[in-house]
């Protein structure tokens, strides 16, 4: 990923015509729809979620705007998507971001979302009882271009379990859950906030350890900085043991070339209908605009930031 984020082109006509007239009012609309793709992840997996039922509430409420979902690898992927012009929103973790606010953007925050909280996830009958068991293991590290892949990686390498020390094998969340119901691989990483479906899903069929990680917070930070945390997963989201994780926040993010107005609204949107997002995943109702607004290395787009300026969060 670019670590300089140059600005794209100013935006499309239609998008300004769509301003003019679904924004402020006028009732000409545009002959085409403004299309705005939202780069999601698995379909299993939180930001797939969350990013269906934002199309849903865009394509109701903004007229002339065509909302979609594009399912990528997730974090790394959605970046690059949206900093190339090829999605306009999309959900990011915030370790897969630069560690200082980029020069010349291509990408901005609309909002601060929720934090995404890192499961090693094994059989409860299993071996695997701390992450230093995973070694000489099957373990899935994430889909190539995910932010549980950089996560992942991070943590094998502070425990010093990186290179060939556990046998990493590359897959996504529903690739990972086969494979882990099927014995091909002893475990999986995964990313993602409370709770995950595809994990959900595979704890109604198997009894499931998911594996404490809270003690490697601190060592995460020392070597990559201080956006990770520690959060609990409680027994009653996955019928298994309570542990404490690791977990980052993760963002909204939007083209920087996207106008102001367009943004607020979507910024609007977002926080004002916080209960209609959490029927489609609890995850959206953690949001507040008080915390939405700490999107550190990111600035917030300045439609975002009017919004939250006029809401005084």
């Amino acid at each position: 990923m670019s670590r300089h984020w140059p600005v794209r082109a100013a935006a499309p006509l239609v998008l300004v015509l769509l301003l003019v007239a679904g924004l402020t009012g006028c009732r000409d609309e545009p002959s085409e729809p403004t299309r705005i793709r939202i780069a999601t992840g698995s379909p299993t997996a939180v930001y797939h979620a969350f990013g269906q039922s934002l199309a849903a509430l865009l394509n109701r409420e903004l007229p002339g705007v065509r909302a979609e979902v594009v399912v990528t690898a997730a974090s790394a992927q959605n970046v690059r998507l949206v900093g190339a012009g090829e999605a306009e929103l999309g959900f990011t973790q915030a370790d897969v971001l630069p560690p200082r606010e980029p020069e010349h953007p291509s990408v901005l925050a609309v909002a601060r979302v929720y934090d995404d909280l890192l499961h090693l996830v094994t059989r409860a009958g299993g071996p695997i009882r701390t992450l230093g068991d995973l070694r000489g293991r099957r373990v899935s590290v994430g889909a190539d271009g995910s932010g549980t892949e950089i996560t992942a990686t991070r943590l094998l390498a502070v425990a010093q379990l990186g290179g060939d020390r556990v046998r990493q094998e590359h897959l996504g969340l529903d690739d990972s859950v086969a494979a882990l119901r099927e014995g091909r691989i002893d475990a999986f990483f995964f990313s993602g906030g409370l709770p995950v479906r595809g994990v959900a899903d595979l704890a109604q069929r198997t009894s499931l350890r998911i594996v404490d990680l809270g003690d490697w917070t601190e060592p995460l930070r020392r070597a990559y900085g201080q956006v990770y945390v520690t959060r609990d997963v409680p027994r009653s989201v996955y019928r298994a043991a309570p542990v404490s994780t690791v977990a980052n926040p993760n963002y909204l993010i939007v083209r920087a070339d996207l106008p102001a107005a367009l943004v607020r609204e979507v910024t609007r949107l977002l926080m004002d209908r916080r209960e209609e997002l959490a029927a489609a995943h609890p995850a959206a109702g953690r949001m507040s605009p008080r915390s939405a607004i700490v999107t550190t290395p990111l600035p917030l787009h300045p439609g975002a930031a009017q919004w939250y300026r006029a809401a005084k969060p």
